[in-house]
């Protein structure tokens, strides 16, 4: 005799796997967001603030050391913790250059930075090396594009970065060799001085996560 299947059985199981599958969606859902929140976990922008940026240089020649500063125009430097991925700009103002003396700075506006042609210098970083911790003191490095008086070279920064609470202190120190970049040779006859210059960039930026720019996009 053919066994009648029980109506009663067949109705609960097709309940029972309506209410799991209705249970999976929120579950799937919570699982997709998870990934996605650990996907950006590591991201985060600082941004930096012209008042609280100090842009530095200081080029030596065979009698004194010259010092002088630059003006920060804006900056924002966005970076991934975990692929090493970095995007962002920090762009300073070229006409803003001055070391104190009106005749000095005069000549390297015009005969060096041509700053009325090149107002702007900035760097894009695209890479990071190493790893920013949120507590202590890190030592890394940003890899990007540097451009100055029309050109862009790829250049490699060391970076000290304190934590500070809710943002972070950054110092930026590296050379530009402004005389194989282009740029005139301000020496003379008399007075010889070297052919780069060092730059430092202090700041204090706000630190934000999940930051909206573009990782590894230049902007």
């Amino acid at each position: 005799m053919k066994k009648l299947r029980n109506p009663v059985r067949g109705h609960n199981r097709s309940r029972l796997l309506a209410n799991s599958a209705a249970a999976g969606v929120p579950r799937l859902i919570l699982t997709a967001l998870s990934f996605a929140l650990c996907a950006s976990a590591a991201e985060y922008q600082l941004h930096l603030e012209p008042g609280s940026t100090q842009v530095t240089w200081t080029l030596g020649d065979v009698l004194h050391t010259v010092h002088g500063t630059f003006q920060l125009r804006h900056g924002d430097i966005v970076f991934d913790n975990e692929t090493g991925k970095a995007g962002g700009e920090v762009v300073v103002d070229a006409t803003s250059g001055e070391s104190g003396s009106g005749t000095r700075d005069g000549r390297m506006h015009k005969n060096v930075l041509e700053s009325a042609k090149y107002p702007d210098v900035s760097f894009t970083p695209d890479h990071l090396e190493g790893k920013v911790e949120l507590t202590g003191v890190s030592n890394v490095k940003l890899h990007g594009t540097f451009r100055i008086h029309g050109g862009a070279h790829e250049i490699t920064v060391p970076v000290k970065v304190t934590a500070n609470g809710g943002g972070l202190d950054a110092e930026i120190k590296f050379e530009v060799p402004f005389v194989a970049w282009g740029m005139k040779d301000p020496s003379t006859l008399i007075l010889r001085v070297n052919k780069s210059v060092e730059i430092v960039l202090r700041a204090t930026g706000r630190l934000s996560q999940n930051a909206t720019a573009q990782v590894g996009t230049r902007n």
